[in-house]
């Protein structure tokens, strides 16, 4: 365990080099924290640092500059969520206030948190299987064609074109459409298959087939996996830190342009708590020089996905950690409303 001084100099060692770029050696630590300790001691409390594998020697000058192992030790134990300004958090609201559907929504997230942060955006659009129905509508095309829209309680929509086998009048379409709201309106995607399927035996036997129809394209459009979409924003960002990248910066692109490793990189979107990867966690090689910030938000308790930030290591961890969770709590509120 490291004392509570040696955790202080650690602390101080990430906040300079993070604001510098520079590594940082004992003596301007002793100028700008006001330690309380002469530089020999903190020199000996950095040695102990570097020998514990929390700081490193990037070259022959005396600094030194947070590792991994660091960056892990400083968000767990010495780095709280900085809270945004009232300025910034307006700017939130008035952003994405302005939103009039869900792709607009997540457009314009990805946009704000690239900003905010400076950093690369990713925002996952919520998940089908953890939404619920809000409404089923049925839309007569002709007389055997219709157009099935499912829209969550998140505000996405789906919709499906669905040809009949035979024409289906329109005071069975409105029968049906009042029939399938009812079992199915305010009711989770997973239990949709079981409240569906006698649908078709409640109706006229000449009715079956075009009702069978409809509830086949209901199903088969809960269980598509329309839900792994996500959206990228702000790929430019990493420019600002070409240095920060051992060699260059393409692994980095190459595997943000994969969006299985992207899925991978934020997580389960059941789990709604903040989640740190720094450096050597991300399993994906292209990304063991960055880190992810990521949080899960949603219109209720539980979140439906989520979304987070790719940077250098050298990151805000404090400023960028406070905006992601910002952001994704409007998000949620928005989607709350809509």
């Amino acid at each position: 365990m490291l004392s509570e001084r040696r955790l202080e100099v650690l602390r101080a060692i990430v906040q300079d080099y993070v604001g510098t770029e520079e590594p940082v050696g004992s003596k301007a630590l002793t100028e700008r924290h006001g330690l309380g300790v002469s530089p020999a001691t903190v020199r000996n409390d950095m040695s102990v640092l570097e020998e514990e594998g929390y700081i490193a020697q990037p070259h022959t000058s005396a600094g030194r500059i947070p590792t991994d192992k660091g960056y892990r030790l400083f968000v767990d134990r010495l780095a709280g969520v900085k809270p945004l300004s009232q300025a910034e958090r307006r700017a939130i609201h008035n952003f994405l206030d302005g939103a009039v559907d869900l792709d607009d929504v997540v457009g314009r997230t990805v946009r704000l948190l690239a900003q905010l942060t400076r950093q690369v955006a990713v925002v996952q659009y919520p998940s089908l299987t953890r939404s619920t129905i809000r409404h089923v509508e049925l839309l007569s095309l002709a007389p055997a064609r219709l157009m099935l829209v499912l829209i969550t309680d998140t505000g996405r929509v789906e919709q499906r074109m669905v040809d009949l086998p035979a024409p289906f009048g329109e005071s069975s379409l409105a029968d049906l459409r009042a029939r399938l709201n009812s079992r199915v309106g305010g009711r989770r995607f997973a239990d949709v298959p079981q409240l569906v399927q006698d649908l078709p035996d409640s109706f006229e036997a000449e009715d079956h087939p075009a009702v069978s129809t409809v509830v086949a394209t209901l199903l088969e459009t809960l269980v598509e996996e329309t839900e792994e979409r996500l959206v990228i924003g702000g790929t430019a960002n990493l420019t600002r830190f070409g240095h920060d990248f051992p060699l260059t910066i393409r692994p980095v692109l190459e595997a943000l342009e994969e969006q299985v490793v992207l899925l991978k990189l934020l997580g389960e979107a059941k789990d709604s708590g903040m989640t740190v990867r720094i450096g050597h966690e991300n399993a994906h090689e292209g990304l063991t020089s960055t880190s992810v910030v990521a949080v899960g938000y949603g219109s209720g308790d539980e979140a439906v996905a989520k979304l987070g930030v790719v940077g250098p290591t050298r990151m805000d961890y404090p400023g960028t950690m406070g905006a992601v969770r910002a952001v994704a709590r409007y998000v949620g509120q928005i989607l709350a409303e809509s």
